[in-house]
């Protein structure tokens, strides 16, 4: 599935209008940027989005973090998806909480936490592959490893931190279940300059109904 990565309503209102897009995926640094209140933005996503809502937790010990889910949850409804960061505590959240709600561990950058992400019952494991290839020189190759740990699992592979359409292909073709791309990039990837010409071509030189 393809996810538009913002939270900004007017981006949820075409993405909505494209047909194609699944959900929404938002972090708070996106949340941020919104003209509305969080809570506010989110119910707003929540209407507009296809699919799922992904929201991510900003508390930092396990019992606020559990509750700040919860809320989530009550606030989103049967579309949520919370995201939990792959950290010790973030771990053993998402095992509390992961047969409740659906989670993505976010911010994973090993072979060894998207097998801990499995284990605890994560829905989704998010890479960052942009980021992971500034990080770790091949964002890519993270993709790859967490295939081959998840192949087999019901914990599927979200990559996001994805700069370009060929960025999002590679992702799909290293193993990605799933994609997550802000709306410059969607719009993107729906264009190539020799579809343009042929659909041109077509025009010039052909007739329909």
């Amino acid at each position: 599935m393809i996810y538009l990565d913002s939270a900004i309503i007017s981006d949820a209102k075409i993405a909505r209008q494209y047909g194609w897009v699944k959900g929404i995926t938002t972090n708070p640094t996106l949340l941020g940027k919104s003209d509305l209140s969080p809570g506010e933005t989110l119910q707003q996503l929540a209407n507009l989005s296809p699919g799922e809502l992904y929201y991510q937790l900003t508390a930092t010990e396990a019992e606020k973090m559990i509750a700040e889910g919860k809320k989530a949850h009550q606030l989103i409804g049967e579309k949520t998806v919370l995201k939990i960061p792959a950290t010790t505590i973030g771990f053993q959240v998402t095992a509390t909480l992961s047969p409740q709600i659906p989670c993505a561990v976010t911010a994973i950058y090993s072979g060894a936490q998207a097998a801990i992400a499995k284990e605890a019952g994560a829905k989704y494991a998010i890479a960052y592959v942009n980021r992971a290839t500034r990080l770790l020189g091949d964002g890519l190759a993270l993709v790859k490893q967490m295939a081959k740990v998840l192949e087999g699992s019901k914990t599927e592979i979200l990559a996001a931190s994805l700069k370009s359409p060929q960025e999002a292909a590679d992702a799909l073709q290293a193993g990605a279940h799933h994609l997550t791309i802000p709306l410059d990039i969607l719009k993107a990837m729906t264009t190539h300059e020799f579809s343009e010409k042929t659909v041109v071509e077509f025009n010039e030189k052909g007739q329909g109904i």
